[in-house]
């Protein structure tokens, strides 16, 4: 009797061990198992390669889904979203009635020729280079040589950015020609030394790093950088956000919170300065001196 009892007793905690680990399967998988389905980000601007990237990191934990991407300058991705053809849009401004994420910032970069004897401009003498009002480097003690302003095309998100962080209305530009992509602007402006453009950021320190005789003015006496743009010492930056509806479906919410999680912005960082959220007003009162 007591023999049986132990051997009773012995199958009845293998099978509560057995029950056990079931469940602790279940309970781990049960998250990425309920996650099926596509959803399509759109955009125009040059956060492609990140969000491509995030796509896949993100499809091949969560097997079954599939992130896929519209990509053309001519899009409306807000309405996209509105009208339910596409879950997320990226850009750099809110819309109203859809919610917006921030995923990351984009630092702009005022770049210059490195053979230009200016190495550093206030946001004032900026704004005043991109509006046309100072025409000649000799005005900031450069060169006695006309500025050649290479313009962004109105619909890049990095012009709206630049003439928004400078407060330059429509219209108020200088006149130059335009460069298409930011590749194409740190190519005229290498090799013209009279030339000045903006960029993103990410894209004008890669460019140096390749040896391209660019040079990236500091702001204000602040070097553009992933601090100084993260709180904002540096002035000239763009948000990079994620629009969806007020209320996504789960894949959609899942792959916003991959995006703002450790491991999504650690793809973020290859190109843009990671999201930090704002560090609250108590918590920076009561931070010792």
């Amino acid at each position: 009797m007591k023999i049986w009892n132990s051997v009773t007793m012995i199958q009845q905690i293998g099978w509560t061990v057995s029950v056990a680990g079931i469940l602790l399967w279940v309970g781990t998988n049960w998250a990425g198992a309920g996650l099926t389905g596509r959803i399509l980000v759109a955009g125009y601007g040059p956060e492609l390669p990140m969000v491509e990237e995030l796509g896949r990191a993100f499809e091949k934990t969560h097997p079954g889904t599939a992130i896929e991407f519209e990509w053309d300058r001519n899009l409306r991705a807000a309405e996209m979203v509105r009208s339910g053809d596409a879950q997320i849009a990226v850009t750099d401004y809110e819309e109203s009635g859809l919610k917006a994420t921030p995923i990351a910032w984009d630092g702009i970069a005022v770049v210059v020729n490195f053979s230009n004897p200016v190495k550093e401009l206030t946001k004032d003498q900026i704004r005043d280079l991109f509006t046309g009002k100072i025409r000649r480097w000799s005005e900031l003690e450069g060169a006695d040589k006309n500025v050649d302003v290479i313009h962004r095309p109105p619909d890049r998100n990095v012009r709206r950015g630049l003439e928004s962080s400078l407060g330059i209305q429509d219209g108020y530009i200088a006149s130059g020609s335009l460069a298409r992509s930011d590749q194409k602007a740190l190519s005229t402006v290498s090799g013209r030394d009279n030339a000045v453009t903006y960029v993103s950021l990410g894209e004008a320190l890669k460019a140096m790093e390749d040896g391209v005789p660019i040079r990236i003015l500091p702001v204000d006496k602040v070097e553009p950088g992933e601090p100084t743009v993260k709180d904002g010492r540096y002035p000239i930056r763009r948000p990079v956000l994620f629009l969806t509806a007020e209320h996504p479906d789960p894949l959609t919410e899942a792959f916003v919170a991959f995006a703002r999680s450790p491991e999504g912005q650690k793809i973020v960082k290859k190109m843009f300065v990671p999201y930090t959220p704002p560090v609250p007003q108590h918590v920076q009162s009561s931070s010792p001196g």
